[in-house]
Formats: structure tokens, C-alpha cells, sequence
């Protein structure tokens, strides 16, 4: 008679929580925010210099590289990177591991059931409150990737022209454009996460997920994240434009934020508030598919299956 083989059952993996789990998102939302930004730096160049000097840069996106080539050389398109690339790392883990907390906490609060009939206002909330704290730690960098590609002369990278700004003008320079950022980052991470989980829903209600290979639900995210990117790069371009006018030099002596920014709103005008729309769309939605492809594969990658979905 044969012998009966008995099977080990295959271990469930265990469902992270706490420091454990979050940590994980922050680090995913980080490397993701890191690695797009910082690769389509040469993009965000050539967009802030459309919105800084739009009378010299008029020739659109493809134009405007071949303004910044011929004129500082192919390096030039890299300026910034540094600061891109760490302050991005920063926020994307403020953001997507907040969004990932404030969810968890809103449906605590609310419970299970309630939190998913409000599901868009849990989005909403979560994203918000995300990117607030998310900002803080963004503005000092980004503040210093515009001074370097609106004024090329001013340092030679991060380190010198962080330090040059602290120096000179104190850390209060660095938040000045806080009030732009949030008007600016907040809608817009509010539009992308929404919109987000709005199109990855439908379009796991016609393809359920749990039927598609892990290579396919990367394509849904990819589409899912461009959509959403669009988005969001409308809704958040008017004070993307304010935010470069502002950082590009100090204010005047005894003048203020609040003045500087209705100052510059009347200057730009709703029609100049949407310069360098064209390089923004494909820049942030660009970017925004692959934050979230990349963002759920190192979810994968890490073990990280204890978030919730609504």
C-alpha cells in the first residue's frame, strides 16, 4: 500500500500593521515620487522656463528644449536635479504613506461601512491632510530647484545653492512660496488621488483584478495614473505658474506673500496662469502613471498588504 503524503499547506503571509506597514508605504511613495521626478527633470526645466520667460521660450515644449540646448548646452536640462530628487523623496513619502494613515484613520473614526459610502470624502480628506504635512518638507527644496533653473549662475547644485539661500536670506525664503505650494500641491494630489481610485475602480469592475496577472494590473495602474495625472495637472497649473514667478527672485523690501501672489495673479491673468500647460500635461501625467505602477509593485515587493481599500 502506498504511503498517504501529506501536504504542508502553504503559509499565509502575515498582514502587517503599524510602524511596520506604514513605514513601507512611506518608503514606496518616496522611491516612487523620487525616481519620476527626478527622471523628468529636463521636462521641468524647460516648463518653468515657458512660465518664467515666455516671451523667449514661445516655440512649445520640443522648441524649448532646443532653446535650452543651443543656448547652455545639453547639461543645462539637468539643472535642479538634485534638489528635485531629494525633495520628492521627502514628499512622496509624507504623501502617499499619510494618505495611506489618514485613510485607515478616517475609517476607524467613521467604521468600515460608512467610510465607503463617503468613500470620496474620505479620499478627499486624506489626500489633503497628506499633502499638507507632505509640503513642508517639499518647499525648502523646491524652492531652491527654482532659483537654480530660473537664474542658471546662481550655485552649482544643492548643497551650495540650499546653503547659499539660507545664508543670504534666512529660512524664511524657503516658505515663501508655502502659500502657492499648498494651492498648488493640495488640489492637485486631492484630483490625483481621487481621480485615481475613481478609474482604477471602474476599470477593475469591468476587469476584476483578482483575474488579471500581475503584468496587466500594472497596465491598469499605468492607465489608471495617467488619467488621474491629467487631472491633476489641469486643476493645479494656475498656482504651478504663481509658484515659479514667485521663487524665481526675493520679494521687495517690506513686501509681503499674500501681496507678491495677488501682485503676480494680475500680472499673469487666467490665460497666463495656464503657460506651459502643454509640457505640464505630459510631464505630470507621465509621471503620475508611473508613481503608481511603481508605487503598488513595491507595495508588492515589501510585503506591504495590511492598507485597506474602500
Amino acid at each position: 500500500m502506498a504511503a498517504t503524503k501529506t501536504l504542508t499547506p502553504t503559509p499565509v503571509p502575515e498582514k502587517l500593521s503599524g510602524l511596520s506597514l506604514y513605514s513601507r508605504f512611506a518608503f514606496a511613495g518616496a522611491v516612487c515620487c523620487s525616481v519620476t521626478h527626478g527622471a523628468l527633470t529636463p521636462v521641468d526645466v524647460v516648463k518653468t522656463r515657458i512660465q518664467l520667460d515666455p516671451a523667449k521660450y514661445n516655440k512649445g515644449m520640443i522648441g524649448g528644449f532646443k532653446q535650452v540646448i543651443k543656448g547652455e548646452g545639453a547639461g543645462a536640462l539637468l539643472t535642479g536635479f538634485g534638489p528635485t530628487a531629494a525633495g520628492y523623496f521627502l514628499q512622496g513619502a509624507f504623501k502617499f504613506g499619510g494618505y495611506e494613515l489618514f485613510k485607515q484613520q478616517s475609517i476607524n473614526l467613521l467604521g468600515y461601512e460608512s467610510a465607503k459610502e463617503n468613500r470620496t470624502a474620505v479620499y478627499l480628506a486624506s489626500s489633503a491632510l497628506a499633502e499638507f504635512f507632505a509640503d513642508i518638507a517639499l518647499c525648502p527644496l523646491e524652492a531652491t530647484r527654482i532659483r537654480l533653473v530660473s537664474q542658471p549662475e546662481f550655485a552649482s547644485g544643492l548643497v551650495s545653492g540650499f546653503g547659499k539661500i539660507l545664508k543670504n536670506e534666512g529660512v524664511g525664503a524657503f516658505y515663501s512660496g508655502f502659500g502657492p505650494i499648498l494651492f498648488k500641491q493640495v488640489p492637485y494630489t486631492m484630483a490625483k488621488f481621487v481621480v485615481y481610485e475613481k478609474t482604477s475602480e471602474a476599470i477593475y469592475n469591468v476587469f476584476p483584478k483578482e483575474d488579471l496577472s500581475s503584468s496587466m494590473q500594472t497596465v491598469a495602474n499605468l492607465g489608471a495614473g495617467l488619467i488621474a495625472g491629467f487631472a491633476a495637472a489641469f486643476v493645479s497649473q494656475p498656482a504651478d505658474t504663481m509658484l515659479s514667478k514667485i521663487n524665481k527672485t526675493p520679494g521687495a523690501p517690506g513686501e509681503g506673500t499674500t501681496a507678491r501672489l495677488i501682485k503676480i495673479g494680475k500680472e499673469l491673468g487666467l490665460k497666463g496662469s495656464y503657460t506651459g500647460i502643454g509640457a505640464r500635461l505630459f510631464m505630470v501625467g507621465t509621471l503620475t502613471a508611473f508613481q503608481f505602477a511603481i508605487y503598488t509593485d513595491i507595495k508588492k515587493a515589501l510585503g506591504a498588504t495590511g492598507g485597506v481599500e474602500l
